[in-house]
């Protein structure tokens, strides 16, 4: 039986501007770097068959290193990523060889889980995307320049986008390069065309390192489920 062949990107290449000069992808998490924890996920999820590293220029043979002390065979390839996270995605799709499918993942999210990859390659499968998110447990408020509330957004309809973002290869290479002005989440560039975009449930633990803060948090969680 042939199956289709599954590529992963794991965007690496944020600068960290309020970690207060420590590199997130760097950092230690249970002992391991934060990038470490991410991409032993992704070697060790049997859907997973090749891993395309995109980190800041800087970073590129640290993260050589650390795959070739690790001996992770499914990565094939270390590469620059660009000024915004888009143009890091797009470097990296550039290097997946003859995938059917992409995964792509946020650097800074260590907690991901094999089976939260898994589930979101079966969502992408009924209509050719699909994105993990949370349901919001907090009120939003629109507010103006001046913070005068403006409108108050139906918490039911309001879902926190995280990662892993799960694409057709066709339908997000269409959607690559994207047009100007920056973009937080490959799935808009995917909505932009047209698509639809499946939600399926992620976790309230699968948290992005954003700040110092993060960091501390994301210790606490992986010392709880002990990933």
């Amino acid at each position: 039986m042939v199956t289709d062949k599954v590529g992963a990107i794991i965007a690496a290449a944020g600068r960290g501007e309020r970690m207060g000069g420590v590199d997130k992808m760097l950092a230690l998490l249970g002992g391991k770097p934060v990038l470490a924890r991410v991409i032993a996920t992704f070697e060790g999820c049997k859907a997973i068959d090749q891993i395309v590293v995109v980190v800041s220029q800087e970073n590129v043979e640290q993260a050589k290193k650390l795959i070739d002390e690790h001996k992770w065979s499914k990565v094939t390839e270390v590469c620059p990523g660009g000024e915004l996270r888009q143009d890091s995605v797009a470097a990296g799709l550039k290097r997946l060889e003859d995938c059917d499918w992409v995964v792509i993942h946020d650097g800074a999210r260590p907690l991901v889980t094999a089976d939260l990859i898994e589930r979101g390659l079966k969502a992408a499968k009924e209509g050719g995307a699909a994105v993990a998110a949370v349901p919001v447990v907090d009120t939003i408020k629109i507010a103006d320049d001046n913070q005068i509330v403006r409108q108050t957004l139906m918490r039911d309809w309001l879902w926190a986008a995280q990662t892993p973002q799960v694409f057709r290869f066709d339908i997000i290479a269409k959607a690559y390069p994207p047009a100007e002005g920056e973009v937080t989440d490959d799935a808009t560039l995917v909505e932009r065309l047209g698509y639809q975009v499946k939600l399926y449930s992620g976790a309230y633990d699968n948290i992005k390192i954003t700040t110092p803060d993060d960091l501390i948090l994301a210790e606490v969680l992986y010392r709880k489920y002990g990933r």
